[in-house]
């Protein structure tokens, strides 16, 4: 017939998609454009923390805001930028990059797309084990936070990874991601319960427990710095070894990589970006949900890439929010973990109902 196109095929060949054959290189231009992909998402990332910096409850012109940068005096307006505005920016930048790479290595680590820090109970066991210090042991300094929060962090990866495994089958996906909900909820709920145990802890603690960057204690940045920046070269330092996981297991060992020591690692890099990234800021959810899988939209499967964009994209998703919560109510603010979870329950639920949403 006019207009049909017949193609043969011998035996053991594999038939190629016209759309396939009709654009030959497809691929090798979407791998030469990640670094422009990559710069766009750096200035969309400048752009972020600017608007962090220009907005806020008092309006300030960005004549002001740049002046207070470059050349700042002790008017009231440079102090405001100074001391409040350019360090709430700082630390969405750290715990931004801190939640979004503990996402990405909690997928990876568990091939589980649904695998998120707050999912899986990793921020609640975090600020649990805060709520106990503060409500039991009268902890006050964030310097004492961080290191309750880095304990709770990691007991909880470890208690939903030995609570899922115990199950038929092992620590599949769907079992992590159930029994790091239902921990999850238990951390939360007993957290609630002491702080209204305690009314004075419940105050201090009010809008820590929502997720905020707002009046944080004095140097809060300082104090988190080292441990969100190791656990960051930590994760870079696993990406090798992550792509090999991919294949499973067996098939990570044939390739020569060591997959029980990039699991340990891997839970220590979460450990250290999570506890830390809660102890400053409280529970912040959703962010390592989504913003690795935005990020796999435009990389595909290779950590190489997806560890270095999310490390970007998500401080942006940080502060983007941060911003919207100055705004819709202004002159009041809602904190950021709100805003990041009315951003982030509706991606969960599309991602539930994808049919192939196993595959990473």
């Amino acid at each position: 017939m006019r207009g049909t196109v017949t193609a043969t095929r011998g035996p053991g060949e594999r038939h190629t998609p016209a759309s396939a054959a009709a654009a030959p290189g497809t691929g090798d231009r979407t791998l030469r454009r990640r670094p422009l992909w990559l710069a766009l998402c750096l200035v969309l990332l400048a752009l972020s923390c600017a608007a962090s910096l220009l907005v806020g409850s008092a309006r300030l012109p960005a004549a002001t805001v740049w002046a207070a940068l470059v050349s700042p005096d002790q008017g009231i307006d440079h102090l405001t930028v100074l001391s409040l505005r350019v360090p709430r920016t700082v630390l969405g930048l750290l715990t931004g990059a801190a939640l979004g790479v503990a996402g990405a290595l909690a997928q990876a680590l568990t091939r589980n797309p649904l695998a998120d820090p707050g999912i899986l109970g990793v921020n609640s066991g975090a600020a649990f084990a805060i709520t106990v210090g503060v409500a039991a042991f009268g902890v006050t300094r964030l310097d004492q936070y961080l290191w309750w929060g880095l304990t709770g962090a990691l007991g909880a990866t470890v208690l939903v990874y030995a609570v899922a495994a115990r199950g038929p089958g092992g620590a599949t996906p769907l079992r992590l991601t159930l029994v790091g909900v239902a921990l999850g909820a238990v951390f939360a709920g007993a957290a609630s319960a002491l702080s209204l145990l305690d009314p004075q802890a419940f105050d201090r603690m009010r809008y820590w427990g929502a997720g905020t960057l707002a009046d944080r204690p004095d140097g809060t940045v300082e104090t988190i710095v080292p441990f969100v920046v190791a656990g960051l070269v930590l994760a870079l330092a696993l990406v090798r070894p992550l792509n090999a996981l991919a294949l499973g297991d067996e098939l990570a060992h044939a390739v020569g990589a060591r997959v029980a020591l990039t699991r340990v690692l891997g839970v220590a890099a979460i450990t250290l970006l999570c506890g830390s990234a809660t102890a400053a800021v409280g529970p912040i959810g959703f962010v390592g949900l989504m913003v690795p899988h935005a990020v796999r939209l435009a990389t595909g499967p290779d950590q190489r890439w997806i560890l270095p964009f999310t490390l970007v994209l998500a401080p942006v998703l940080v502060l983007v929010s941060d911003v919207l919560g100055r705004l819709v109510v202004w002159p009041a603010e809602l904190q950021v973990g709100v805003i990041t979870a009315l951003f982030g329950a509706p991606v969960l639920i599309l991602l539930v109902r994808r049919a192939k949403t196993g595959a990473l």
